[in-house]
């Protein structure tokens, strides 16, 4: 819920989209982590289990394609600070349903790295879908959210009902 006596951080006092100012911010150690999943057929699950998707090996790929995506959010997300990317971890695991992805980004920065988390789900999510849409047409992307942050002036927070501690 938005507080009506502060004012959208996003824009300007005539409701103009801006950059907010974090210049004199001290910067400070945070992190993110964010879960979603790719659905998809008990055909391309079959394939994934035994390495043998067509297109290679889909899990590397998306890895290497979350990391990416996080250091690149910036210029994705036009509001989106430029900061150090310090570390990123992408983790996938093959599910009965697909595959769940887990990305966990941190910087030592002055602002965080949420979306940085989320756009490495995201992006890894993709490249699952584009690496089995030959074999399965309808696999798609689901339930990407932020589970966990840390750090900077708001300290600490974890998604209800999520367990910080599993991993994916």
């Amino acid at each position: 819920m938005t507080d009506p006596a502060q004012p959208f951080t996003h824009l300007d006092a005539a409701g103009r989209a801006r950059m907010v100012d974090v210049t004199a911010k001290e910067p400070t150690v945070r992190a993110a982590t964010a879960r979603g999943e790719v659905v998809c057929s008990a055909e391309v699950v079959e394939l994934l289990r035994s390495g043998t998707v067509p297109k290679g090996d889909v899990l590397a790929v998306a890895r290497v394609a979350g990391i990416a995506a996080a250091k690149r959010t910036p210029e994705l997300l036009p509001l989106a600070h430029t900061i150090g990317v310090h570390g990123a971890v992408v983790d996938l695991e093959v599910t009965d349903t697909g595959v769940r992805v887990e990305a966990t980004v941190r910087t030592a920065d002055r602002t965080g790295v949420e979306m940085e988390a989320l756009t490495a789900v995201s992006v890894a999510a993709l490249a699952v879908i584009d690496m089995v849409k030959g074999t399965d047409r309808s696999a798609h992307l689901r339930d990407v959210r932020l589970v966990r942050k840390e750090g900077g002036r708001s300290g600490t927070w974890v998604r209800p009902g999520e367990d910080p501690g599993e991993r994916a």
